[in-house]
């Protein structure tokens, strides 16, 4: 009889790497930001495809909360706090926001004297980094500035962001 153990660790690696984790998503621990990386993903009321959606998203780089993990499943929240089970390969590490409130000022530097480079209405999603000081940068499609950080879900406040 043959021991196939190192075939089966072979493609546990390949497995993980075909689903989009990498080494850092396989280590984390919930809570944490993330984004759906599909145009189109399902919501789902379990960890497993033999639940039944309850949403449908049409809205890549969406920004999400992870808060459990089971194999190869992570319970999820948007940002209307709806809960449910999305599989990871329809997941990304990619850190985005949301615009919520009011219109974001997008500007120049993070101060709330620098010149304004754009505004971001309430739904506006965008790709968030270098979070420091309650400011982000936030940018939309190639338009980006400095965004208040309580501006913005994806972040927690006073959270740094690289």
């Amino acid at each position: 009889m043959r021991n196939f153990g190192w075939l089966a660790a072979c493609v546990s690696v390949v497995g993980l790497f075909a689903l989009g984790l990498g080494d850092a998503e396989a280590q984390r621990q919930p809570p944490y930001y993330a984004s759906i990386s599909a145009s189109e993903a399902r919501m789902r009321t379990g960890p497993g495809r033999n639940y039944p959606a309850s949403w449908f998203y049409r809205r890549a780089d969406l920004p999400i909360r992870v808060i459990a993990r089971y194999q190869d499943w992570r319970k999820i929240e948007d940002p209307d706090g709806t809960q449910g089970w999305m599989q990871v390969g329809l997941l990304s590490d990619t850190r985005t926001g949301m615009v919520v409130g009011v219109i974001a000022e997008m500007r120049s530097s993070p101060d709330f004297d620098a010149h304004v480079n754009y505004r971001a209405e309430p739904g506006v999603v965008g790709r968030i980094s270098k979070c420091a000081r309650g400011w982000c940068w936030f940018d939309v499609r190639g338009r980006a500035g400095y965004v208040e950080q309580s501006k913005l879900w994806g972040t927690d406040p006073g959270e740094q962001v690289q």
